[in-house]
């Protein structure tokens, strides 16, 4: 008979996690007296000609890309008289996308975006980052990037201006990669800076670029998290091992509302169903090291169902482990698991001998 059809779905999630994962898409929020409202670029030729010389060069430069150039570029082009990012703000929650720039926003504004952002993950479970200009976000999902005076050919750009770069640079780089030492081969230098004054940016949470003396590269892939507490540790300021985080969650969502969500009992057998396909999507991640191997755990939420019984006035308190798990829990689902995230290489230590 084969396996459930359900496991078949969640294991061929996690195979094509990393095909999936290897181009995101960049949003960008631009001012135009032309094309307002949303618009889907699926190449640089798609960039409207009619669009101002900054939005034109701005939706180029985002689609440069990282490793790869974004799987797409979508812009919400407001119109030259808008006083704020509402309108925006309101058609981007709706729209799938990964990172975000709006070249040339103020200081002012940046607090107000940060908090949008901040709030969509916090209280709405939408996983979406964004690049802000100088802004000391301290949260995975907003990037500080936080280098000035970025030279290209006879031109040089402000952060606020190069935002979009970054966030094209962030989406066109794979899951098993980091953006650390990508290189933007089109700019020609960027502010010299002491090793010192380079590690303490990247200690504060600052993307910053770096001149090895032969190109101009991002020192160290972070974003802006300087806080870390119990459930968010050092492994958040990692922005490529977020992006896997936020892979992992946007696919488990996706595929149980989708296979899952209203269309099976919720008995034991089937929350067991549940928990193997879990573990074959798993399965496909370590596979292309996304996650290291034989690390993955998952299985009934004990301590949440045993919470949920004595909720509903059942005393569980002679109840053993397997009377708990298999208990009827209404139309909740209680899993929990662990999984070990593969960072990428980035600091060597090497001792040679001779």
């Amino acid at each position: 008979m084969g396996l459930p059809n359900i496991q078949i779905i969640f294991k061929q999630a996690g195979i094509t996690a990393v095909a999936r994962g290897k181009r995101g898409i960049a949003a960008l929020i631009l001012k135009d007296a032309t094309n307002n409202g949303l618009l889907v670029l699926y190449s640089v030729k798609d960039i409207p000609s009619t669009l101002s010389t900054y939005n034109k060069d701005q939706l180029t430069k985002a689609w440069l890309g990282g490793t790869n150039s974004p799987l797409k570029v979508i812009a919400y082009i407001e119109p030259v008289a808008a006083t704020n990012y509402t309108e925006a703000m309101g058609v981007l929650e709706s729209t799938k996308w990964n990172y975000l720039a709006i070249p040339g926003i103020t200081s002012a504004d940046n607090p107000i975006i940060a908090t949008w952002i901040k709030g969509l993950k916090d209280n709405m479970d939408i996983r979406i980052k964004v690049v802000l200009p100088n802004y000391p976000g301290d949260h995975e999902c907003v990037i500080n990037f936080d280098t000035d005076d970025i030279v290209v050919g006879t031109k040089t750009y402000s952060s606020a201006d190069y935002c979009a770069r970054i966030a094209g640079l962030l989406a066109g780089t794979p899951l098993n990669m980091s953006a650390t030492y990508e290189v933007l081969s089109e700019v020609t230098d960027v502010p010299h800076l002491s090793i010192t004054a380079f590690n303490d940016a990247i200690d504060a949470g600052k993307l910053v670029l770096i001149n090895d003396g032969e190109k101009v590269k991002v020192a160290r892939a972070v974003n802006s998290l300087v806080t870390t507490t119990p459930a968010k540790g050092t492994d958040y300021k990692k922005i490529k091992l977020v992006d896997i985080m936020d892979q992992i969650h946007d696919d488990l969502k996706k595929t149980t509302a989708d296979s899952y969500t209203g269309k099976l009992p919720n008995n034991y057998d089937n929350k067991c169903i549940l928990i193997i396909a879990y573990s074959a999507y798993f399965e496909g991640l370590e596979n292309d090291s996304l996650l290291d191997k034989g690390m993955s755990s998952i299985g009934i939420d004990i301590e949440a169902q045993s919470n949920f019984l004595k909720a509903q006035g059942i005393d569980i308190s002679e109840w053993k482990k397997q009377a708990i798990k298999s208990a009827n829990t209404s139309d909740k689902v209680f899993i929990s698991g662990n999984v070990k995230i593969v960072d990428a290489m980035e600091d060597f230590n090497l001792n040679i001998g001779i």
